[in-house]
């Protein structure tokens, strides 16, 4: 069985399909250019708006003074160590040229009346008096530097510390924030869906049904593309909360659905064949008997089979006999394939077998009635 829709009539719903995808993709770059702008209405943190800002100066003050302090202290000390590098030299030189003067001359009885000696003794004295002083000028920048470090670590590790106390009121007024946009975007969203869902179950099949299809497809869109990635995670509660409460709203809904489908069944397979078969739509019963069930309950049914004229699961006819060449068709038909006939001008004629045993049926009884009075 194939549907009853015209070929001109297909293709324009395929067009129809398109024109709807076309105006859910325009919704959808208008919604996400939205969306994306939202984060926008708050303005961006930063850990400068959660820190005790005089106290911070001052130790970034004191941290960089004595930073200062370190690096003056390292350039002085390099000069000074130079200078007691110098002066260890000086000295060597001077003890290596008076061991050698001592050793090419005689010395007098009374060497501290030797004007020679004396000169080159003071000598000695005032360069190894140098080498000393060059090692405490070494030793004094060596005790500044090493000040200026320690001043400025102090200085660092109290700054850290307030830096980790306003990083904790940044990291809360963070999720804060990233809450309220959420917020913002659910407040977008739920009425789109909300609009989406009365379209859908009002309007999907009147004549603007594209515009509605469009429509429920953009709001899919942006529930599950545009908020569902940004659902704020805090330690997993709100993801799977949001989760575990569409779930519940979704399968409670869905099971409603399906008690008042099975209602809705139960009532028609209770009622008349004949009410069935005109509450049924011509093209839907086409789509069913296309797939192998029955038009009025979607049970599987062997369609295949000539001996089934009925439906054996709710007793709606199946197929019939052309009232006017008796060709075995569809009684959901509305024209007799073999001669051409309209279904609804001729009456409906059952298989042969059925006709004859209804005909015995009905007799017997007038039979019945003739042989009483003898």
């Amino acid at each position: 069985m194939k549907t009853s829709l015209r070929l001109s009539e297909a293709w324009f719903r395929r067009g129809l399909w398109l024109l709807s995808l076309v105006f859910a993709s325009f919704l959808i770059g208008l919604g996400g250019t939205l969306v994306g702008d939202l984060p926008r209405v708050e303005r961006a943190l930063v850990l400068e708006d959660f820190i005790d800002r005089p106290a911070a100066n001052a130790l970034r003050g004191a941290r960089d003074q004595a930073m200062k302090a370190e690096s003056q202290a390292e350039e002085a000390l390099d000069q000074a160590q130079l200078r007691e590098r110098t002066a260890e030299a000086n000295i060597r030189s001077a003890e290596g040229s008076f061991n050698d003067w001592l050793a090419t001359r005689s010395v007098t009885a009374r060497p501290e009346q030797d004007p020679a000696l004396i000169e080159r003794t003071h000598t000695l004295d005032a360069l190894r008096a140098a080498q000393r002083q060059a090692q405490g000028e070494v030793e004094r920048q060596q005790q500044l530097a090493l000040d200026a470090r320690l001043t400025a670590a102090r200085s660092r590790r109290q700054l850290d510390e307030l830096e980790a106390v306003a990083a904790e009121r940044l990291q809360a007024a963070e999720r804060g924030q990233e809450l309220r946009v959420f917020g913002y975007r659910l407040a977008l969203t739920l009425p789109l869906l909300a609009v989406a869902g009365w379209l859908f179950v009002r309007h999907r099949k009147g004549n603007a049904w594209p515009f509605v299809w469009g429509f429920v497809f953009f709001a899919l869109f942006t529930f599950f593309v545009e908020l569902v990635p940004y659902l704020p995670s805090y330690g997993g509660y709100v993801r799977y909360g949001v989760g575990i409460v569409l779930t519940l709203l979704i399968g409670r809904w869905a099971m409603a659905a399906l008690q008042r489908y099975l209602a809705r069944q139960q009532a028609a397979e209770a009622s008349p064949e004949s009410a069935r078969r005109q509450a049924l739509d011509y093209d839907t019963a086409l789509a069913r008997l296309a797939k192998g069930v029955c038009p009025g309950c979607e049970r599987t049914v062997d369609l295949k089979s000539a001996a089934i004229d009925f439906c054996p699961h709710c007793g709606i006819g199946l197929f019939d006999h052309c009232g006017t060449c008796r060709t075995r068709k569809s009684a959901f038909s509305r024209f007799c394939h073999g001669c051409g006939a309209a279904a609804a001008l001729q009456p409906r004629v059952l298989s042969p077998q059925v006709t004859e045993s209804s005909n015995i049926s009905l007799q017997m009884p007038a039979q019945d009635h003739k042989d009483g009075p003898r």
